[in-house]
Formats: C-alpha cells, sequence, structure tokens
C-alpha cells in the first residue's frame, strides 16, 4: 500500500508577488490602507452587484491585493495542486480566469503549471483590478504571467467563453453574483472546458455554491477530480455540516495590523470543486477533517469511493502507513 501524497505545497507565496505587493503600498500610509481593508472587508463578499464593484480606485485595490491576493492565490494553488495530482500528465494550454481581478489565479496556474507553456486571459468588471493585476503580472519574471491577456468583462448572464479552453477558474467568485449569475457563469464554463476548478469561502454558504455547482458541472458532462473521491451525490447531510479545507498563507505586516494576533501565519479554509471532461484518476479516499493525533494511533476522517464518510484508526502497528498518517494533511489523499 503507498503511502499518501500531500495536496499541500509548503513553499510560500512566490518571493516576486510578495515583493509586488509590497510596491503597491509605498506611498500608502499604513493606517490609510488598513482602513481601507477593513472597509472593504465590511462589504465585499457576497453583496456586490455584478454591475457595480466595491473596488473603485487605485488604492483600494492596492490595499485589499495586498491583503487578500496572497491568501486567494494559496488556496487557488491547493486546489489546483490536488487536482494536479490526479491528472499529472496534463496541462492547460488555454486558461481562461473568471473575475480574476488582480491575477491570483493566474499567479496559482503559473505556479502549479510552471513549465509555463498555457496562455491565460483574465476577466473582470473592475478596470482597476486588471491594470493592477498587468502591473503585479510585468513584475513577475515569469514569462506566462507577462503574456497574460487582461479584458474587462461582465461577469454574469451572457457570458460567452472561447470554446475548447482548456481550463476555467474562478476563485471567490461565485458569492459575487446572484443566482441566475451564478447558474449561468458555471454552465457556460462547463460548455467551454475540458477543466474547470472552482474555489470558494469555506464556510457553509461558500460549501453551498460549490455544491450547486458541482451538479451543475456533473449534469453539463464534467466528471469530479477533487476533493472529492467521486461524482455521485456528497455524502454529507446539506445544512448538518460542510466539507473545506485550509492552506497556510504568511501574514505580511497588512495582515497582523487589520487582524492583529501573534502567530506569522493563519489558515485559509475554502471549499473547492475541480472537475474535467476527460478521463482522471480518482483518489480512493480523502481526508476531510484535520486529522486527530492520539498516543500510537491517528484518526482519520474519510470521504471514500464508495460515496461514504467514515472515521478510520491507524496505529503504530500498521507501520508505514502510520508513520504516513502522522504526516498526512486535511486535504490530502488516503489510500
Amino acid at each position: 500500500m503507498h503511502a499518501p501524497e500531500s495536496t499541500r505545497d509548503d513553499a510560500a507565496v512566490p518571493d516576486a508577488l510578495r515583493a509586488a505587493l509590497a510596491r503597491l503600498l509605498d506611498g500608502l500610509p499604513p493606517r490609510q490602507a488598513a482602513q481601507a481593508v477593513e472597509r472593504l472587508i465590511a462589504n465585499y463578499r457576497g453583496r456586490t452587484p455584478t454591475d457595480a464593484p466595491v473596488l473603485r480606485d487605485r488604492s483600494d485595490v492596492a490595499a485589499y491585493a495586498a491583503y487578500r491576493m496572497p491568501a486567494t492565490f494559496e488556496a487557488v494553488r491547493s486546489a489546483l495542486t490536488a487536482f494536479r495530482r490526479q491528472v499529472p500528465d496534463w496541462s492547460p494550454v488555454s486558461h481562461v480566469d473568471l473575475g480574476g481581478g488582480t491575477g491570483a489565479g493566474a499567479w496559482a496556474v503559473a505556479a502549479t503549471w510552471p513549465e509555463g507553456k498555457h496562455r491565460t486571459t483574465v476577466l473582470d468588471w473592475a478596470e482597476p483590478a486588471l491594470a493592477i493585476g498587468r502591473e503585479l503580472a510585468a513584475d513577475s519574471g515569469h514569462a506566462a504571467l507577462r503574456g497574460v491577456a487582461w479584458h474587462r468583462r461582465t461577469i454574469g448572464t451572457g457570458l460567452v467563453l472561447p470554446e475548447e479552453t482548456d481550463l476555467v477558474t474562478a476563485s471567490y467568485v461565485l458569492g459575487e453574483l446572484t443566482e441566475a449569475d451564478r447558474g449561468a457563469v458555471v454552465d457556460a464554463a462547463a460548455r467551454a472546458a475540458r477543466a474547470v476548478v472552482l474555489v470558494e469561502p469555506g464556510t457553509p454558504d461558500g460549501y453551498a455554491r460549490v455544491m450547486a455547482a458541482r451538479d451543475r458541472l456533473i449534469e453539463g458532462g464534467l466528471r469530479v477530480v477533487a476533493p472529492c473521491p467521486h461524482s455521485a451525490a456528497c455524502p454529507i447531510v446539506r445544512g448538518t455540516d460542510w466539507c473545506h479545507v485550509a492552506a497556510r498563507v504568511g501574514r505580511s505586516s497588512l495582515h497582523r495590523q487589520v487582524k492583529g494576533g501573534a502567530l506569522p501565519y493563519e489558515d485559509e479554509k475554502f471549499s473547492y470543486v475541480a472537475a474535467a471532461r476527460f478521463p482522471a484518476a480518482a483518489a480512493e479516499a480523502r481526508v476531510v477533517r484535520r486529522p486527530r493525533l492520539r498516543k500510537g494511533q491517528v484518526l482519520l476522517d474519510l470521504c471514500d469511493v464508495n460515496e461514504s464518510l467514515h472515521r478510520t484508526t491507524v496505529t503504530k502497528r500498521h507501520g508505514d502507513l502510520y508513520r504516513a498518517a502522522r504526516n498526512v494533511q486535511w486535504g490530502d489523499t488516503w489510500p
């Protein structure tokens, strides 16, 4: 029996991105940046009409990008890494990021497929976000990022995507849309793409949006690749619990200013679905809760290929598997 592979990448946000984000805040007083972030957090996610973006100008976008982009990047990269491990021989040539704003999804795709053979197009309704996305990408030193195309586009009903797009991503976007626009966007992605990866906050509402999108992707002819080991109905009874994972994010000085706290990191909790139109290996099972370590044993909560949730106990008597269990992370596959 093989030890499981981690879906985590221990590398932090690329130094180039951190440096570029720091430069965005040059000349913006720290307190002003913190106030902008606090205001944006209060009314951003889930309340923005499609035609009225909250990110109004450069200072808004700079503050919010410096605060949120590292967490969005790590969440999307974690979801993409889980997807790539199930399809190791596949890589996208064309990539469209919906509502990609400052480009966290584009950076995550570039980090997941560093060979850089893909061409990314970012679509977003906020021109100030696209402008800063262009600036950050130009500073990246990465050919795929320097080649990103940035287009202002309404994300909603009527969205048309290029046919035969390899990969469509959307992160922390569905919650900003009306229910009708949300369904139309997911359907457009399902029609156009060979693979779709959607990321939402790791909350009950975020999970509900991901599950609704998952249903539409399956109806559109795609099969779930991650995190689920199957494309059947989720075994979680909706309304009683929700499925989410976490990605570790280093805290910047702006994070510490706005949130406080002594730890140099935080865990970004998110829900996601990755689906494909082409054959992909299914995980036998995936760890759906943080593993619990006990003396001489590890308790793992698993969702498995048999469409069930169950807990397994791995003890020292299991030898190599026990050593693997002590290192397995929340969200990893399990044999």
